[in-house]
């Protein structure tokens, strides 16, 4: 039996194990499972893994994407760069285990850019820095787009604060992508406070949460005429280069 999983604290919101399980399903593969493995703290990290010891990879959700970095043996040079993890891969040996952290958060979101039929505008908003936050702005990087965090309490060179959102920023800054959970279930009637009257057809909404499908920042994107997209090809996306890691033998 192979086991794989999703760690984080609330996993309520989750489709990642109806994915890999209907995957596994597909596949024809019946000696594979993927499970949620809700944790508190990260100290239970290790616990969890020597309490199943057919479990060699994991995904790293919402709130341990950063801090997981303290509690690993190995990490990958992109996901060093980036400074966030959400794929784990474990190797037992002697009975000691050896856990190296991946992003596959980046692939997936450029994945989805990619898919937009929609020019990409040079100029981004992140809402949000979290560990998500850092995946986007290195993908961000590498098409060359400048960007600002926006975050409710923050503010350096890089980071603007939610009442810095003006008019003029807003028509420079035209692409928002929103990497807080604010919208995801179940807390569906919450969304970032951007102002609104300000998006037109000009600008592009993504928003990382993909469930619901369709969130309160993506809706009142819409009545501005603004071109929205979520975040379930971005899911799916980093979903199957996670598997990659897991199955190649040489990383």
């Amino acid at each position: 039996m192979r086991q794989f999983g999703l760690i984080g604290k609330s996993l309520t919101h989750s489709f990642s194990e109806n994915y890999f399980n209907n995957k596994f399903l597909a596949l024809g593969l019946k000696d594979v499972q993927y499970n949620l493995l809700s944790i508190n703290n990260l100290n239970e990290l290790r616990d969890k893994i020597l309490e199943n010891p057919s479990l060699i990879g994991l995904n790293v959700t919402i709130p341990f994407k950063i801090d997981v970095l303290d509690y690993i043996d190995e990490l990958d040079e992109t996901a060093k760069t980036i400074g966030a993890v959400n794929t784990l891969k474990i190797k037992r040996h002697d009975n000691k285990i050896n856990i190296k952290g991946y992003n596959t958060d980046y692939l997936g979101f450029s994945d989805s850019i990619k898919l937009l039929d929609y020019k990409i505008p040079k100029k981004a908003l992140i809402l949000g820095t979290g560990g998500a936050s850092r995946a986007v702005a290195y993908t961000l990087k590498l098409f060359n787009i400048d960007f600002l965090f926006v975050s409710r309490q923050q503010r350096n060179e890089t980071t603007i604060n939610y009442n810095n959102l003006t008019k003029n920023i807003l028509s420079h800054y035209t692409l928002i992508i929103n990497t807080t959970p604010l919208g995801m279930y179940p807390d569906t009637e919450s969304f970032p406070d951007i102002p609104f009257q300000y998006l037109s057809k000009k600008h592009l909404l993504f928003d990382l949460v993909y469930n619901p499908e369709e969130t309160v920042l993506l809706q009142k994107a819409l009545q501005q005429n603004a071109y929205i997209c979520n975040g379930l090809n971005m899911l799916y996306a980093q979903a199957e280069y996670s598997w990659k890691i897991w199955n190649d033998e040489t990383l």
